[in-house]
């Protein structure tokens, strides 16, 4: 009954989403069920901290990952905030219960020796799709852009005289990109045969062969083929390019408050992690080159 009540309010008041309210209610019933199993006659307005704790330990137990778990520890946490604004409680059981850690994943990135071949060595096809496909790459690895923004890019965003792009963001929030003369040479040339050959096109930098603007999976398709040249990396996407960007400017002492603005990360914390990143990558180096490492 409760479960019920507090479904209808995720529908009917908060208008969450079908399958958002069916993932709340599978986790309440497992709850409920669980509950059930320690005590036939205890009610989910009874629960204490102690049987919240003992579940999620249960969950671990069985193999859930943190994230599956904080997610059905979060269901509980909505269903009795809810249950204490109805008075139906007066305790929250899970005001004081802290969720398992995630296991933090380390970006993936490309060595400079890859890019390296990814960009001199590697053979892009002739003619316009050739040189378009090689400046996306080039791109994404000279100035951490993401693929949103990449795919956004207007002419007007190119500015070769002061050899800036501006980029808008997340949240619409624009920054400006500085780059160098390879990339310079590069745009330049793609300018010059991108408007010999395609007469009639959008506003979009990057454009297909119709003039229309690239797409989000054409982009992915064409860095994933690319990449696959030269890593055997499980992932392969622009996002491991502009992890690639970070790792390259923090391993040649770049500041790391400049590399977040390059960035445009709203927090130092989320750049952050890319100094976890070069310092697992010297521990290995350590670990190769000293004798008794």
């Amino acid at each position: 009954m409760l479960i019920n009540s507090f479904l209808n309010y995720l529908q009917f008041e908060k208008n969450y989403s079908q399958k958002t309210i069916d993932s709340y209610g599978v986790d309440l019933l497992q709850f409920e069920t669980r509950i059930k199993d320690y005590n036939e006659e205890l009610t989910l307005t009874e629960v204490d901290p102690d049987i919240v704790r003992q579940w999620i330990v249960e969950l671990m137990a069985k193999g859930y990952a943190a994230s599956s778990v904080n997610r059905k520890l979060s269901s509980l946490r909505s269903f009795y905030k809810f249950l204490l604004i109805n008075k139906e409680l007066s305790i929250d059981p899970t005001r004081k219960i802290v969720g398992p850690k995630k296991k933090k994943q380390l970006p993936v990135f490309l060595k400079e020796s890859e890019m390296n071949r990814l960009l001199d060595e590697t053979d892009y096809k002739e003619g316009f799709v050739g040189v378009r496909d090689r400046l996306v790459i080039e791109m994404f690895y000279a100035t951490g852009i993401r693929l949103s923004e990449l795919i956004g890019l207007n002419d007007a965003d190119i500015n070769l005289v002061d050899s800036l792009v501006k980029v808008t963001g997340k949240r619409n929030k624009q920054r400006l990109i500085p780059f160098g003369n390879e990339l310079k040479e590069s745009i330049s040339g793609y300018i010059k045969i991108r408007n010999d050959t395609i007469a009639i096109r959008s506003d979009a930098f990057f454009v297909k062969e119709n003039g229309e603007r690239l797409y989000s999976a054409l982009v992915d398709k064409l860095v994933k083929r690319q990449l696959s040249k030269v890593v055997t990396l499980k992932k392969k996407s622009p996002h491991v390019l502009r992890h690639t960007f970070a790792t390259a400017m923090l391993n040649n002492d770049a500041n790391l408050n400049a590399i977040k603005e390059l960035l445009g990360h709203a927090s130092l914390s989320a750049t952050e992690v890319y100094t976890h990143t070069t310092f697992e990558e010297l521990k290995k180096i350590y670990k190769q080159a000293h004798p008794r490492a």
